[in-house]
């Protein structure tokens, strides 16, 4: 969908909103996991034996999940700020549910899965994405919605 298509709005696209913001989802997502890690010296999934791949394919569901709640609203003729909450809860309910599934699916048992993906659920990683994917969001939704002009020179007017 073009910028024209946008209410007469001389925002940003929103397919670069969409990349832009994906980009700030990723980076504030991975910091904010790390940074708490860190501070909480405790892994992100805390089951062991597991390895890094439910947490990768859960972080690819939440992103997926997240840009398809903010594409949805990025396309309407005004984008609503109430997307972000949408785009929230996608995020965080793809991340659960994915990593959960992957976990499972990666030590055949679903005992694992569940356990892992309702520790996501009431812990800090879930937080953080659900945190992450609503900054992301918002910040989409702005820069489709702006009304602002690049700057220019008097002469260039």
């Amino acid at each position: 969908m073009s910028r024209e298509a946008n209410s007469g709005s001389s925002g940003v696209g929103p397919a670069a909103a969409l990349a832009f913001s994906g980009i700030g989802f990723v980076a504030l997502a991975i910091c904010g996991l790390g940074i708490a890690s860190l501070v909480t010296n405790t892994d992100v999934i805390t089951t062991r034996g597991l390895g890094q791949i439910p947490g990768v394919v859960g972080f690819v569901g939440a992103l997926a999940g997240w840009a398809g709640a903010t594409w949805v609203g990025l396309r309407r003729t005004r984008p609503s700020f109430f997307t972000a909450g949408w785009a929230c809860a996608a995020g965080y309910l793809a991340y659960i549910f994915v990593t959960g599934i992957a976990a499972a699916i990666a030590v055949a048992d679903t005992a694992v899965g569940g356990s892992v993906a309702a520790a996501l659920a009431v812990g800090w990683p879930g937080g953080i994405i659900a945190f992450a994917a609503f900054i992301a969001s918002w910040s989409a939704i702005a820069l489709v919605r702006t009304r602002a002009q690049p700057p220019q020179w008097p002469w260039e007017r």
